[in-house]
């Protein structure tokens, strides 16, 4: 079996173009559905965020499968010049890749942590839609563990750092300040709450777009005051920020809308969707300025965040090398699970003729007979398994035979 990726991201297309490959959560689980019935596909799994769209799946060794294709079947693609915004990896790059990114190594902001919850999102997704499998299954979780144990112990980011705080912190740098702004936040999803809250914290005056025909209490952050989405345009001249940041595929703000309103004062826009909110042409009139999610990157490492990068690295070989020795030792689990049956009868051989001359209830003969076979397949489990973790994989293999011809004679 082999694994294979292919991905997009923010580092290799702008957002234009990364918004054609995008998925909605239910696309994504219809999509998955669709390749897990192509030949030679055992699993998949589609992680699509903000800033990148990856397409993962566990296929038959030798296998020539064009993933670039497959997606672009999914998504009515006939160009292929997108082609080149791509990436395709494979077995240990893959694997490696995945690792890091579930670290925050790979996000637009170093250390960010929203997209470790966003991995475990996508293969819950795939599991609902019956196409994830075992392999996937442990690399996408063994995934985690390394995103969990670097967030741990490697001091790569502080704070809550995320797309909106970047974007603060940039314009602070620029000198502008939210303190005593007007702010509107348009949509209240996960990302509209964090940039509505983000900007309460920085001192705003913020106000939440809530669609109308949305039942039930619908919960914004404290301190936020609320009006109807139906409303923004009405809102926006009173804005000296506003946020949009939704999953609608279509522009929340049309550059012909703008132009009927009367905006006395510099407005800031910032577009924190895939595909944008926010049409790019608004920037083009005066006394708006208008950032996505593109306007705010940062790769230049502190030798501190180096050093936390080698950190993070070590982590990320530790856990791979875990992966691989549970990949390489999957064929090997059925034979074990044999040699233990043959242990466990061997030692009931050898103590059955003590253990019917012992004086006791025949009750409690049983039941002492059904621990002790408990108690040897964990004995017999540890033991077998402490050579793997001990042994490299070919010596642990002939360990393994040796033991089969043990119990051939």
């Amino acid at each position: 079996m082999s694994i294979s990726m292919i991905g997009i991201d923010h580092d290799r297309a702008p957002v234009d173009i990364r918004a054609l490959f995008a998925f909605t959560k239910k696309n994504a689980g219809e999509a998955m559905e669709k390749m897990k019935k192509t030949a030679g596909i055992y699993g998949c799994v589609i992680l699509s965020t903000c800033n990148r769209l990856e397409i993962w799946a566990s296929h038959e060794d030798g296998q020539e499968l064009s993933l670039y294709q497959c997606l672009c079947d999914l998504k009515g693609i006939e160009d292929g010049s997108y082609e080149k915004y791509f990436v395709a990896r494979s077995g240990e790059e893959a694997v490696k890749h995945l690792f890091y990114l579930a670290g925050g190594l790979k996000s637009q902001i170093l250390g960010e942590d929203q997209i470790l919850t966003q991995i475990k999102d996508a293969l819950n997704l795939s599991r609902e839609h019956y196409a994830s499998d075992g392999v996937l299954e442990v690399l996408f979780r063994m995934a985690a563990t390394a995103g969990k144990k670097i967030k741990t112990e490697v001091p790569l980011a502080h704070g809550n750092p995320s797309v909106i705080h970047q974007a603060l912190s940039s314009l602070r740098e620029q000198g502008y300040d939210v303190q005593g702004k007007t702010c509107m936040v348009i949509g209240n999803g996960e990302m509209g709450k964090v940039a509505a809250q983000t900007l309460k914290e920085a001192g705003g005056e913020v106000t939440v777009t809530v669609r109308q025909y949305r039942s039930g209490i619908v919960e914004i952050p404290a301190g936020c005051s609320r009006i109807n989405y139906g409303e923004r345009l009405d809102f926006l001249p009173k804005c000296d920020l506003a946020v949009s940041a939704t999953a609608s595929p279509n522009y929340t703000l049309r550059e012909e809308q703008i132009k009927e309103l009367d905006i006395s004062k510099p407005l800031l826009l910032l577009d924190l969707a895939v595909p944008r909110d926010i049409e790019p042409s608004v920037g083009r009139i005066e006394g708006i300025k208008l950032y996505d999610m593109d306007s705010f990157r940062s790769r230049t490492f502190s030798p501190e965040q180096k050093e936390s990068l080698d950190k993070a690295a070590r982590i990320v070989q530790d856990q791979m090398d875990e992966f691989f020795q549970w990949l390489n030792g999957r064929d090997l689990i059925p034979r074990i699970q044999e040699i233990r049956e043959d242990a466990v009868q061997d030692l009931n051989l050898r103590i059955d003729k003590i253990l019917r001359n012992t004086p006791m209830e025949e009750a409690d003969r049983e039941k002492l007979l059904q621990a002790v076979d408990t108690a040897a397949g964990k004995v017999v489990n540890k033991l077998i398994f402490g050579l793997r973790d001990s042994l490299n994989q070919e010596a642990f293999r002939e360990c393994v035979a040796g033991l089969e011809r043990l119990y051939e004679e």
